[in-house]
């Protein structure tokens, strides 16, 4: 027997305790895995035997991941997700038509859907899968071939393709007042209210790092809305609610049809905003090589 086997856990406990681990519920992993919730119970004893700690906390009919359960819980999901997307490459291995692509949310809906028709025109032949989030691509458990996030997210070990560029500046309705007479002033636009997006990850530049960016560090911006979706966000503006701070792929068609106008000359440049990835050891067909080559040339024509 190899030394390996004789360390592992009892691997028909693993799916079972993942399962649990990412519900928290005993009875959501029996109703997933189509078990009883005491089979569930015993395996995930059967678990804490094995290891000699206690992987839940039980208390009112519920349960509760130990600090050491959490960490194994993570374990076990990286481990079975890096399987499953091998085990997935090797099925459509041998099929060159096919590709997945995850791509960040906001960029998917105000970028990439409105082009999606001319990667289709150039290669009807290819079955194209897209995949969204908000989290970065290192939380993205379900395989893909090709991925599309913006610049200071978490990568992890996947192989950067190439980047694109992009840019960052204020949006308002045209029927708002900063609006009357564009363009204003830095510190003029201060004094409307200014609208805020603060999402989870650090990567987002708000209005005290632009200001700073664009040499207007002593403007200081008012308190105003607050939200937590870029989309809404976006949209508040155009509802005339205040102003945004923008990017211009995801707000340039909003601005050619009049929804959004830009009160102020000023825009912070990013060269790198934009980046591709594939992952590691990642098949080279047909598909891949496609899309990759359709979004470099998309990216860089704009």
């Amino acid at each position: 027997m190899h030394s390996s086997n004789r360390a592992l856990p009892p691997l028909a406990t693993l799916l079972p305790f993942e399962s649990a681990a990412r519900w928290e519920s005993f009875t959501r992993a029996a109703q997933e895995l189509n078990l009883t919730q005491a089979a569930i119970s015993r395996q995930v004893r059967a678990l804490e035997t094995d290891l000699g700690v206690a992987l839940f906390e039980r208390r009112n009919r519920a349960v509760h991941l130990t600090p050491a359960g959490r960490e194994l819980a993570d374990t076990i999901a990286s481990g079975l997700g890096k399987i499953a997307e091998h085990a997935c490459a090797l099925r459509g291995s041998n099929n060159p038509l096919r590709v997945t692509l995850f791509c960040q949310l906001c960029e998917a809906f105000y970028w990439l859907m409105p082009r999606l028709a001319d990667f289709h025109r150039r290669h009807p032949d290819i079955d194209l899968k897209l995949t969204t989030s908000t989290r970065p691509l290192t939380e993205q458990h379900e395989p893909f071939d090709v991925a599309l996030q913006t610049q200071g997210r978490p990568c992890g070990s996947h192989r950067l393709a190439f980047t694109g560029s992009d840019s960052i500046f204020p949006v308002c309705s045209p029927n708002h007042p900063a609006a009357s007479a564009t363009p204003i002033p830095l510190k003029r636009l201060v004094e409307h209210d200014l609208l805020h997006y603060r999402p989870a990850s650090p990567d987002w530049i708000e209005w005290p790092q632009w200001l700073q960016a664009v040499g207007a560090p002593d403007v200081a911006p008012r308190l105003g809305r607050h939200f937590d979706s870029y989309p809404l966000l976006i949209q508040a503006a155009v509802a005339g609610h205040g102003i945004a701070l923008g990017w211009r792929r995801s707000t340039e068609r909003l601005i050619a049809s009049g929804s959004l106008v830009r009160p102020v000359a000023e825009r912070l440049d990013q060269p790198e905003a934009l980046e591709i990835y594939t992952p590691p050891n990642a098949f080279d067909r047909y598909a891949s090589r496609a899309l990759l080559g359709w979004l470099r040339e998309t990216l860089e024509s704009e």
